[in-house]
């Protein structure tokens, strides 16, 4: 982030962050206004982050997005929004003896006990429940959803 930029946060209506953003860069495009960044963060609910010089500039590039309401009164610093710039592990509380099911691939809609978690990899191995023979597959952390932590495994 250069020197003489801030982060400006931007209130939009409830499920609309991504396209307030998309449709905040391309004003920005068209009208070559100086926002220098947006960010629309999943776990940020109503609201959108945008690097501009000033708030004016914001402001004038919010007027014409349907679902931006609002500049917020004030500024954000970069330390304050680095948790939404850092990736988190895709296995991020999975833990061993979690049921889950496979949301993709081969197995999906399959039912499974999670065995072993390999953070490094962001992969987890499990044994599925409705298998004849209990064979332990690998999987990609991202490709499952947690139904419920068991930890009697």
């Amino acid at each position: 982030m250069s020197e003489n930029a801030a982060i400006f946060v931007v209130k939009t209506t409830a499920n609309q962050e991504r396209s307030v953003a998309n449709l905040l860069a391309q004003t920005a495009r068209k009208e070559k206004l100086d926002l220098r960044a947006i960010l629309a963060p999943d776990e940020l609910k109503g609201y959108v982050l945008v690097e501009a010089p000033d708030s004016g500039v914001v402001e004038l590039a919010i007027q014409t997005v349907p679902h931006a309401r609002a500049v917020v009164k004030g500024q954000s610093s970069l330390a304050e929004i680095m948790h939404f710039l850092t990736p988190k592990p895709t296995v991020t509380g999975i833990t061993e003896g979690t049921i889950i099911e496979v949301t993709s691939g081969p197995f999906k809609g399959e039912k499974a006990r999670v065995k072993r978690v390999d953070e490094g990899h962001e992969e987890i191995t499990v044994e599925l429940f409705d298998a004849v023979v209990p064979i332990p597959i690998t999987i990609r952390g991202d490709t499952v959803r947690i139904l419920r932590k068991d930890e009697d495994s």
